[in-house]
């Protein structure tokens, strides 16, 4: 039977030498992710069910990334929960605050996740390691606690839609647009319970930190994973990283699939998803005066170096508007470090940004932030759902860094080039 690269991996994890879409099977996982908003819960079944020990000390990671900085007592309290749980098991791998960052961009960035792995995390977006050839997706938190204790859990073998992108990208066009775009075209439940096979020209020479914000995305279709082949750009990123041996897969010529997306890329431009839905898209030539109280640059979707780079070239010797609060925040500390070396944070600062420590904080509407009544956002984050970002009455646009950029200078959404920017 030919397979596609999700059902090979799920097959190699289950130990069967196939799988089929709609099967029920148990495998093995290669790592299993928490944080300090679902880490606490799955803890507290993990302690329930009389469990004492975690199944691998290497392979459960504990990263606090949402409420951290801690914002109140009761964050710090989940923060201490998943810190004495670490301590207790020996976890090989908690990243405190200060020592890491958001977990969807640290964990790639140490080499935890590999190509050919099967990761769970109890976060939704745990789906971005599927841009490293790796079935990753998320999981509650009960799941989570089974996942620690055994090492296993079960699945439904999902379908899989193909989206095959050609043609060359357009100026300030990434992966942010190509994802927002193909949701747009199919809604949010357009890919129900099935993986994403990203595939094309396009896509072939696509950077690592595109296909991280396309993975990660695949969820707002409603997908149960996205998943790129590993290429030579995964392997140049992957070989100096990876803390163990990987294998790596492709689909068969005769693979099945549910549908074929195909998109031409010439013809798309940078998009914004409009309140409240990542699906209510609009290109960026469309957008009429749409005045903003703060732009968010950062998130696990759009924090890593390419990300602020990108944003950097429009702040570059200009002004974030003095109606509009800015708001930077790297995704990993590494990140940052690099950021401030390459002098990307000073063009921040010096252009009226607000840098922010890694943390989740103002995409979940938790902290660092927050909207007040009436606020507009424009955010390269995943999620512009009623009160995502802090008040029911609020709205959140989503853009990639250089519109988002260009729009806290703007006072407005719009795009580099109303600022005269060519790419």
């Amino acid at each position: 039977m030919d397979m596609t690269i999700t059902q090979k991996i799920i097959a190699e994890h289950a130990g069967l030498k196939e799988v089929h879409p709609g099967q029920l099977i148990n495998a093995k996982v290669d790592i299993a992710m928490c944080h300090d908003v679902t880490g606490p819960l799955a803890i507290a079944q993990f302690t329930r069910a009389g469990v004492k020990k975690v199944f691998n000390k290497e392979k459960v990671v504990l990263v606090p990334d949402h409420s951290t900085p801690n914002k109140d007592i009761k964050s710090a309290e989940n923060s201490k929960i998943l810190r004495l749980f670490a301590k207790e098991q020996g976890i090989t791998h908690y990243y405190e605050v200060g020592r890491g960052g958001i977990c969807h961009a640290l964990l790639p960035e140490k080499g935890l996740v590999v190509p050919g792995d099967l990761v769970v995390g109890a976060d939704s977006h745990t789906c971005t390691y599927g841009a490293l050839g790796a079935f990753s997706t998320g999981v509650g938190s009960t799941d989570l606690a089974a996942a620690m204790a055994t090492g296993e859990l079960w699945f439904k073998v999902p379908e899989t839609t193909k989206f095959v992108y050609r043609g060359k990208l357009k100026p300030w066009v990434g992966g942010k647009d190509l994802i927002l775009y193909a949701i747009g075209e199919i809604g949010v439940d357009g890919a129900l319970y099935q993986a994403i096979e990203f595939t094309g020209e396009t896509i072939e020479t696509l950077p690592m930190d595109a296909r991280f914000t396309m993975a990660n995305m695949a969820i707002e279709a409603g997908a149960k994973n996205g998943i790129f082949f590993c290429d030579k750009i995964t392997e140049e990123y992957t070989k100096n990283r990876a803390k163990r041996k990987y294998k790596l897969y492709t689909s068969d010529k005769e693979a099945q699939y549910k549908e074929v997306k195909e998109f031409d890329v010439s013809k798309i431009e940078p998009q914004v998803a409009f309140p409240h839905l990542p699906s209510n898209t609009k290109g960026v030539s469309e957008v009429e005066k749409v005045f903003i109280d703060q732009a968010v640059i950062g998130s696990c979707t759009n924090g890593r170096l390419d990300d602020l780079r990108g944003a950097a070239k429009v702040l570059k010797g200009r002004k974030v508007s003095p109606n509009v609060r800015l708001i930077v925040t790297p995704a990993t500390q590494s990140i940052y470090r690099q950021a401030m070396k390459e002098g990307l944070l000073e063009i921040f600062v010096d252009a009226g940004a607000a840098i922010s420590p890694p943390t989740c904080g103002p995409c979940m509407g938790g902290h660092m932030g927050v909207l007040a009544k009436g606020e507009r956002a424009i955010a390269t984050t995943n999620r512009n759902f009623v009160g995502r970002m802090g008040h029911p009455e609020s709205e959140v646009y989503l853009a990639n860094p250089a519109i988002t950029a260009a729009s806290a200078i703007l006072g407005m959404i719009g795009s580099p080039e109303e600022l005269g920017l060519r790419n």
